[in-house]
């Protein structure tokens, strides 16, 4: 009998594939592969069950003769694996990143001498239901909250971009590239005190209140799945620290990011050029040991964000901090720095992993540019931010547009450099 393959990456079995499945029998015995969970969060959704409830999914079908796990979102290595005489799957990877997995079968089929089958993408009521489902039980407190610690046994580095608003975080949530033969997309969501202020037209001071992020939140909240990491800046006092921490718990964030920093708030990249002052340990681990005993879950975290470097103070002084802050309770160590070279984040990663080989490393790499993730990994971290390229990339394109706008009296000149609108518009999900 003729071997078929096909791989789904799916909590769900619905007519579409139901429609596969059949289609695929009609050229032999079936196997399907099921796309591992660090597979399909590198191009997909997050899985909202179990690789196992996946597989039992797909058995209980009873139009397959085996199940096995798909470990790549490439198909090299299953299809060396198997040798098929057919590959089938829906006839919807045909443009965008997703092509270059269907180039990559092609090429693989044609050493192994093999056929694709593409069948028509099943379009109908049911089926976008049964998708819009899956998106909105992602998108629940209960889900969302956890998935944070859930990638971080996933993946390498957790990768995290800067959002300030729904149209934003659309982009973190749906860009997906194609580069040297894989798929990759931004893992979580950063809502950055500093971008926050700046797209409501306000200093980075804590000026911008609660209330009001929390409605920005719930903006990115609405549009999305993916965590969010918030950044707390100093906590506040710790009296409305704990009541915060049920708020940002109930709403489904992952984790907040406090820094040990008191007093009117100034951002960490003027270092000492403008006055800072660094709040002592035995208070901030008071405001961690609070909002610990604060939290109703396990799957909230609090991150301390340490200042030393920042400030000047050198390894000893982080390292200090880095030992008390663990000790009191927090979830996870932020390390900043403003030096151009991660040299000193290096030195200080490596530091506290020689004491501490589990709690979670953050990085900012925003002075620190030249630095890749995988080095990064290479010395301990776990989590890196992508703080506010965003905003400052938005920022000069405005300006310049409305620039060229006011010199030419018209609207001509920048019209070769714009997004047409039905381009955003497809960011945007009918209801």
């Amino acid at each position: 009998m003729k071997k078929v393959y096909t791989c789904f990456c799916t909590d769900v079995i619905h007519e579409g594939h139901l429609n596969i499945l059949r289609e695929a029998a009609r050229y032999g015995e079936i196997t399907v592969g099921i796309l591992s969970d660090e597979a399909m969060i590198k191009y997909n959704r997050f899985p909202t069950i179990t690789i196992e409830e996946r597989k039992g999914l797909v058995e209980k079908t009873g139009l397959v003769a085996h199940v096995v796990v798909q470990k790549e979102i490439m198909y090299d290595k299953i299809l060396q694996e198997i040798r098929p005489d057919y590959v089938v799957h829906g006839d919807n990877w045909t443009d965008g990143p997703e092509r270059a997995i269907r180039d990559n079968v092609l090429k693989n089929l044609s050493i192994l001498g093999g056929e694709l089958i593409e069948i028509p993408y099943t379009y109908n009521e049911n089926v976008k239901k049964i998708d819009d489902t899956i998106k909105e039980r992602l998108a629940m407190p209960e889900f969302r909250r956890k998935r944070l610690k859930q990638l971080l046994r996933l993946c390498p580095v957790v990768k995290t971009i800067e959002v300030h608003s729904g149209l934003t975080g659309l982009i973190a949530e749906k860009t997906v590239v194609e580069h040297n033969g894989e798929l990759d997309q931004f893992d979580a969501m950063w809502l950055s005190s500093l971008c926050d202020s700046t797209a409501k037209g306000k200093p980075d001071i804590e000026l911008v209140d609660m209330s009001s992020r929390l409605r920005t939140i719930d903006d990115i909240m609405e549009v999305t799945t993916k965590p969010i990491v918030l950044d707390g800046d100093t906590g506040g006092l710790i009296e409305h620290f704990v009541y915060n921490v049920r708020t940002m718990e109930r709403m489904g964030i992952s984790a907040v990011i406090i820094e040990d920093k008191t007093g009117l708030k100034k951002n960490s990249l003027f270092g000492t050029e403008v006055e800072q002052t660094q709040d002592s340990i035995e208070n901030f681990c008071n405001k961690i040991r609070a909002g610990k005993r604060a939290q109703r879950t396990e799957e909230f975290m609090i991150i301390a964000r340490i200042e030393s470097l920042i400030l000047e103070k050198g390894q000893e002084d982080a390292m200090t901090r880095a030992r008390a802050y663990v000790e009191a309770g927090a979830d996870g160590i932020m390390i900043h720095s403003r030096k151009k070279s991660p040299e000193e984040i290096f030195a200080f990663c490596d530091a506290f992993r020689a004491w501490n080989q589990k709690t979670p490393i953050v990085v900012v790499p925003t002075s620190f540019n030249s630095v890749t993730e995988s080095e990064l990994q290479s010395h301990g971290v776990n989590i890196v931010i992508y703080a506010n390229q965003l905003t400052r990339s938005a920022f000069p394109a405005m300006q310049s547009t409305a620039v060229e706008i006011l010199r030419n009296h018209r609207a001509l000149e920048v019209d070769s450099r714009l997004m047409p609108f039905k381009d955003i518009i497809r960011l945007i999900d009918d209801m």
